[in-house]
């Protein structure tokens, strides 16, 4: 006769042999939450936007606002700010933003540290940032900028070149020859970048996007994500309104013509009105330099997510002196310099002899981070440009260009 187990002890039995039978569940890891990420350069870093965040360097250390005295090198001056594009637009979704750009950003900072090659900052490559951020975040969406600066030129020289020509205009006469040899006379396309120069910054910049994708595909785990290639766009119109082009019957070509140039830095716009064509011209290259990255690289890779967006036109109508309140209203910040690293802005120059003008550009060629917003997107701006990235990450074409209408729509298809 064969007995049957039960009562507690035959349960108890047969709970420790389905244990022993069936191997425990493997535990998921947690998901990642899914990210944006910025890299590259000023016009995505969030400069001219303020509220600027702090930024590790180097050594590990955050570095937040050091000093207007401190080296240009310090890593917070990459001016990561809370308002800039990325953090602005709308990104159903997403869960993380994390900006990597860095103001004077060049394409070689992408796989090297900023720091390696002269006027670089303290911060680790952007490759090794983005590797970082991958282990913490599931990266969806990337908005490179990158180009403006590069080996050739840089948009800081050309800006500073075209507005201290216009400055020594206004307040040098001819005769003054104590004053030494001082470019006078508007900028030319050639001084801008010449076309070997562009093809040569289109290279660099194919480059170092490729990378870019290269390290995507490495570390994005699910292998999703979308890229958008954002150009630039000019803080200066085509043509100054009418209130801009004279003052005490002086306008730029006469020789010296101090109330003008205050009335132009004032409103913030510093510069010849013949240097407004070549600047645009150089605007419209650096487009065509985006462009050629993204078609070469769609090329290479036809199944990447690789979305092109054009903004040049993003700040029509409200560019400085295109209306007569300038710089109010604008979507750029006007140039301002500092006389000392004061932290205030030289806001007007009437009145300014030329050993006050010397003095203060002086002060921008030794401290550049007391005049680097100058001539950069403002918070309103970068917000144009958040609703410009938010067309651009919902689009299902592979090209999108955001305009800007004159009631002050915003439009990207």
């Amino acid at each position: 006769m064969r007995l049957r187990r039960t009562g507690p002890l035959a349960a108890a039995l047969a709970a420790l042999l389905t244990c022993a039978l069936v191997p425990p569940a493997t535990a998921r890891p947690a998901a990642l939450p899914p990210t944006a990420v910025a890299l590259g350069d000023s016009f995505v870093s969030g400069e001219g936007a303020g509220d600027y965040l702090p930024v590790t360097d180097l050594s590990g250390t955050p570095q937040a606002f050091p000093g207007w005295s401190a080296p240009n090198a310090n890593a917070f001056f990459c001016h990561r700010s809370a308002n800039a594009s990325l953090f602005r637009a709308d990104l159903p979704g997403i869960t993380q933003r994390v900006n990597l750009a860095c103001s004077g950003g060049r394409p070689q900072d992408v796989a090297a540290p900023s720091a390696s090659r002269p006027n670089g900052r303290s911060v680790a490559s952007q490759l090794d940032q983005l590797r970082a951020t991958a282990r913490t975040g599931d990266v969806d969406l990337v908005l490179i900028g990158l180009g403006s600066n590069n080996s050739s030129f840089t948009f800081g020289q050309v800006a500073e070149l075209c507005a201290n020509r216009f400055i020594a205009d206004a307040w040098t006469g001819w005769w003054e020859f104590w004053a030494g040899d001082v470019p006078q006379q508007p900028c030319y396309p050639a001084d801008l970048a010449t076309p070997a120069q562009l093809a040569a910054a289109t290279a660099e910049t194919v480059a170092a996007v490729r990378q870019v994708l290269d390290v995507l595909d490495e570390v994005d785990a699910d292998g999703r994500h979308r890229v958008v290639l954002q150009d630039y766009t000019n803080p200066l119109p085509t043509d100054l309104a009418a209130r801009y082009h004279s003052e005490d019957g002086r306008d730029d070509t006469r020789d010296k013509f101090r109330a003008l140039g205050a009335e132009r830095y004032a409103a913030g716009c510093p510069i010849h009105r013949a240097s407004l064509s070549p600047g645009h011209a150089f605007s419209a290259g650096l487009g065509a330099l985006v462009r050629d990255v993204h078609a070469t690289l769609s090329a290479e890779r036809p199944g990447a997510d690789l979305v092109l967006l054009d903004v040049q036109r993003a700040f029509d109508g409200a560019r400085l002196c295109e209306t007569d309140a300038s710089p109010a209203g604008a979507l750029a910040t006007p140039i301002r310099l500092q006389d000392g690293p004061s932290g205030v802005p030289v806001t007007d120059l009437a009145g300014k002899d030329k050993i006050d003008i010397q003095r203060i550009a002086r002060t921008c060629a030794d401290l550049f981070q007391t005049c680097q917003e100058s001539w950069h997107p403002s918070a309103a701006g970068h917000g144009v440009l958040g609703e410009c990235l938010t067309g651009a990450a919902a689009t299902a074409n592979r090209e999108v260009r955001c305009t800007r209408s004159p009631a002050g729509v915003i439009t990207v298809g």
